[in-house]
């Protein structure tokens, strides 16, 4: 996934109100920038950290910029939430995670479970349907450990009871995590932050979801999934 045009760099003042962060742009002037995530981005929010904007013309915007990338541990990450689930796609379309290849058709966003949303399905006429479902991760705390979440999500370990559900009833169930960030060799769900996902993640794999994992290039062009790292459940 490549950004449709040149980010814009900066230094971070500060991230609030969860969807907010006022930025000093290079340029000398200061914006207040659309923060596209709910998390508490821990690590990834200090003062003072280099960070990169989009910008869009859309005259309906009351926000015309959104942070994109931020630099911590030495490393550039993507923050943007709404990112994973188009390069999740990017990658299986293009056969980049061989796990999820051979399959005929893929769909977004498809109705399921309890007034759910399965984020990919993946469909062939010989072969189970395959309900993919994508998270977002850029915490590291300890040096090339990501970990999930950086905060309470009863969403989803709600998604990972439908995954299960979704197995017993003859289907193939994926987690797909987007590591957003190149640093990292394995995940962990972070027991710590949120002990009802860890556990609902280790539930889920116990009854035959499969849990996958891959690490991200992120540049100032673009994002792109590389590398399947190992999962620590």
């Amino acid at each position: 996934m490549r950004f449709p045009a040149p980010l814009h760099p900066g230094v971070l003042i500060k991230r609030y109100k969860r969807f907010l962060a006022d930025v000093a742009l290079d340029t000398g002037d200061t914006v207040t920038a659309h923060c596209p995530n709910p998390g508490s981005m821990m690590g990834l929010k200090e003062p003072g950290s280099r960070c990169w904007l989009s910008h869009a013309d859309d005259p309906r915007r009351k926000l015309k910029y959104t942070l994109e990338v931020l630099e911590a541990d030495g490393a550039l990450v993507g923050i943007n939430t709404h990112r994973p689930n188009a390069l999740a796609e990017e990658a299986i379309r293009e056969g980049r995670i061989p796990a999820l290849s051979g399959y005929g058709s893929l769909r977004r966003e498809v109705r399921y479970g309890v007034n759910s949303r399965i984020d990919l399905l993946l469909e062939s006429e010989d072969r189970p349907a395959c309900y993919v479902e994508v998270k977002n991760c850029h915490l590291m705390r300890t040096p090339g450990l990501a970990e999930f979440p950086d905060s309470v999500t009863t969403r989803g370990a709600k998604h990972l009871g439908e995954l299960s559900e979704m197995v017993r009833q003859g289907h193939r169930a994926v987690q797909l995590f987007i590591v957003q960030r190149p640093d990292c060799d394995a995940l962990s769900p972070a027991e710590d932050l949120d002990p009802d996902y860890a556990q609902a993640l280790r539930d889920a794999a116990a009854a035959g979801v499969e849990v996958l994992a891959w690490a991200c290039a992120v540049t100032l062009d673009g994002i792109e999934v590389i590398r399947e790292i190992e999962v620590r459940l």
